[in-house]
Formats: structure tokens, C-alpha cells, sequence
């Protein structure tokens, strides 16, 4: 989940019903968002000159299973807001309903107008902006990282980050046991590992799947699990997955 803030203007809504509800990245590495028209970030951009409202966006990484502690890491991306106009609206909506073609999206129509009403059933009019990147920084489970523009514009999407929901809930309700096993390979930490009662997929992408580790008096902690090389698909992870438990099998 995403929000976005404008240092010096409050924006009055708790509910979080103000936040993006879809963003994507463009080939140039700016971040495209679409918001509610009567938004904060949306007012200040469209009163603001160009390149002149600078504004951080948050990203919260929520595990999709159920545990304590779901919050997997956070990042920030900072830099300078302004609604996408002109021509380069039918290009964003396109950019932006290409990955995300379902649900709130229905709005875009109403972004593309020249003047927005509102939308239906009250709704107000959607807006979309883009976020030119100047800085960003990334707090997880390896530690704080600052991210330089140049490199957060190079990086590709994990090829599993479409399935990662499905596939953790799907190791975690038939593979339970196999996800625990992997306890063998910890080494010396396996000791520990060993007694703990509960192994739950918490994570998973092309280079491994983070597992977590509770004990009956809810201590835990969470290992990762590294493939042999990068996946690339579904079909490679299920390969990577076998060559994970088989080597924790035979430890």
C-alpha cells in the first residue's frame, strides 16, 4: 500500500480513502499515480508550477499471509509532482491501464477529461500525476539503503511479484512441512530452528523465499532461503522449490 505527501499541506482525510490506487513506473523512471481529484496532492499539484511541489510518496510491503508482524519493509520515493496534461494523458492512462486493468481504473475515463466531473455514484473525479523521482531510500529485513533515481529507473519488476500472494498461500497450506524442513539448512541456527513449531512463507521473489519461524511463546524470527540462480517463471520457481527441499531433506 501507497500514500502520498505534500510537505506543508495537510490533507484532512484519516480514512486513507485519499491515497493512489494504482501507480506504475514509466520507461524514464518517473512514477505515474492516480488519485482522487479532491485529494490534497491532487489540489496542490494542480495550483503549483511545473516541477515546483515536491512531495514523498511511502510504500508499505505487506505480507500476504497471516502472521505477526506483517510488515515486510517500507520505502520512500521523493521528488516533484505534477499532473500528467496534455497529450501525455491518453499516453499515461494506457501506461497505467496496461498493468493494472481492473478495479479503480474505471476511473481513468474520467482523468482523461478535459474538465472532470464527478464520477459515479458521488465519486469524485480521478487525477493523474507524475512524480519525477530525485531520491529514495528502502528499510527491510537486509537494512536502510538509500536508492539513487538512475537506479530505480533500470530496475525491472520480479517476474513472481503477480503470484506472490497466491504462491505463499499455497506453500504455507500444502507445503507445510517442507517450508519447516528447511530449518536443516540454517547450520548451527537449525539448533534453534528445530524447535520452533510453526514455519510460515513470508516472502518470495526471483532470488529466494523468506521464511518465518515462531515458537509457542510467539518468538520468532525469519530466515531466507537463497535458489541457485535467479527464476524467471512459475515453471523455474516449482524447479528452485524442489532443489530447496530436496537439499533440506537430505541434511
Amino acid at each position: 500500500m501507497a500514500s502520498l505527501n505534500v510537505p506543508g499541506v495537510e490533507d484532512p482525510d484519516e480514512t486513507g480513502l485519499s491515497a493512489p490506487v494504482c501507480r506504475t513506473v514509466t520507461p524514464d523512471g518517473d512514477v505515474l499515480l492516480l488519485v482522487p481529484g479532491d485529494c490534497a496532492a491532487a489540489r496542490a499539484a494542480a495550483h503549483a508550477q511545473d516541477d515546483d511541489l515536491t512531495a514523498v510518496m511511502e510504500i508499505t510491503d505487506v505480507a500476504p499471509v497471516s502472521v505477526p508482524h506483517r510488515i515486510r519493509g517500507r520505502a520512500w520515493v521523493a521528488g516533484w509532482l505534477t499532473p500528467v496534461r496534455n497529450e501525455q494523458r491518453a499516453e499515461a492512462a494506457m501506461l497505467l491501464a496496461e498493468r493494472h486493468p481492473v478495479g479503480e481504473l474505471l476511473g481513468i475515463g474520467e482523468a482523461l477529461q478535459p474538465d472532470p466531473g464527478p464520477g459515479m455514484y458521488g465519486r469524485t473525479a480521478w487525477m493523474m500525476l507524475r512524480l519525477e523521482v530525485g531520491e529514495g531510500a528502502v528499510d527491510d529485513l537486509w537494512g536502510a539503503e538509500p536508492i539513487e533515481p538512475d537506479d530505480f529507473a533500470h530496475a525491472a519488476p520480479d517476474p513472481l511479484i503477480a503470484h506472490e500472494a497466491e504462491l505463499l498461500q499455497h506453500l504455507h497450506a500444502a507445503h507445510s512441512e517442507q517450508v519447516r524442513g528447511l530449518c536443516a539448512l540454517l547450520g548451527d541456527r537449525g539448533e534453534v530452528c528445530g524447535l520452533r513449531d510453526r514455519a510460515v512463507p513470508v516472502g518470495l521473489d526471483r532470488f529466494g523465499l523468506r521464511v518465518r519461524f515462531t515458537d509457542a511463546e510467539q518468538r520468532s524470527f525469519d530466515a531466507r532461503f537463497d535458489f541457485p540462480e535467479p527464476v524467471r517463471d512459475v515453471a523455474e520457481l516449482r524447479r528452485a522449490m524442489h532443489v530447496l527441499f530436496e537439499a533440506a531433506a537430505t541434511e
